[in-house]
C-alpha cells in the first residue's frame, strides 16, 4: 500500500491514475481519501461548509477502518467510496478492491498528519510519496478544476487562494515525514 500525499492541486490523483493505468486494473487500484469527505448534509449551515477539504471535514475513522481492512487482505473484495466532483459528494462502495490486487494506491492531503487519530494512517502504508509542486502551478490547477466543476473564475480563485491554500500550509508541514519526495 502506497500513500501519495501533497497539497491541493499538487497532482496526487493524476499521478495515482497514471500509475494505475500503467499497471492495469488487475494489479493496481486507487483508493482516494476524498471518498471520506463529510456529506454536504452534515456540514451545511456549519462553519465546516466554508472550509470543506480541511482536515476536520473528513471521516478519518471511516478511512482508518478501510485501510485496516485493505491491510488485512482477508476479504474477497473490499469496497471503498469515491468522491464525485460536480456532485461534490462521496459515493459509497464505488471502488472494488479484489483480494488479489497487488498494489493499492491511496492519495490524499493528510496522510502524514501527526494529529490523532490521523497519525495512525502511516502505520497502514508501506511507503509514502510526497508530491512537491510550486505554488503558482498548484493554484492555477485548482482554479481550472474549480471552474470546470461550476465555480465562476472569481469564486474559484477565492477558494483556491483561501481555503485550499490554508489546507496546503498544513499539508506542506508534513512533507519531511514522507519516504520519497517527488518534485514537479
Amino acid at each position: 500500500m502506497i500513500g501519495i500525499v501533497g497539497a491541493p492541486g499538487a497532482g496526487k490523483s493524476t499521478l495515482a491514475e497514471l500509475i494505475a493505468t500503467r499497471l492495469g486494473p488487475q494489479n493496481c487500484v486507487v483508493v482516494p481519501m476524498d471518498g471520506f469527505h463529510l456529506a454536504n448534509s452534515v456540514i451545511e449551515g456549519t462553519p465546516l461548509q466554508s472550509r470543506k477539504g480541511a482536515i476536520d471535514t473528513f471521516d478519518v475513522g471511516g478511512y482508518l477502518s478501510l485501510l485496516a481492512r485493505l491491510r488485512a487482505n482477508d476479504e474477497p473484495v473490499v469496497y471503498a467510496p469515491s468522491y464525485r466532483r460536480g456532485l461534490e459528494e462521496s459515493l459509497a462502495a464505488s471502488i472494488a478492491v479484489p483480494q488479489s490486487t497487488t498494489f493499492v494506491l491511496t492519495e490524499g492531503n493528510y496522510l502524514l498528519a501527526d494529529a490523532q487519530p490521523w497519525d495512525r494512517i502511516r502505520g497502514y502504508l508501506d511507503e509514502t510519496w510526497y508530491i512537491d509542486r510550486d505554488r503558482d502551478g498548484r493554484i492555477a490547477q485548482l482554479i481550472r478544476r474549480h471552474v470546470a466543476f461550476g465555480l465562476d473564475p472569481s469564486a474559484a480563485a477565492h477558494w483556491a487562494n483561501g481555503s485550499d491554500e490554508v489546507n496546503a500550509r498544513l499539508v506542506e508541514s508534513t512533507r519531511e515525514r514522507a519516504d520519497h519526495i517527488l518534485t514537479l
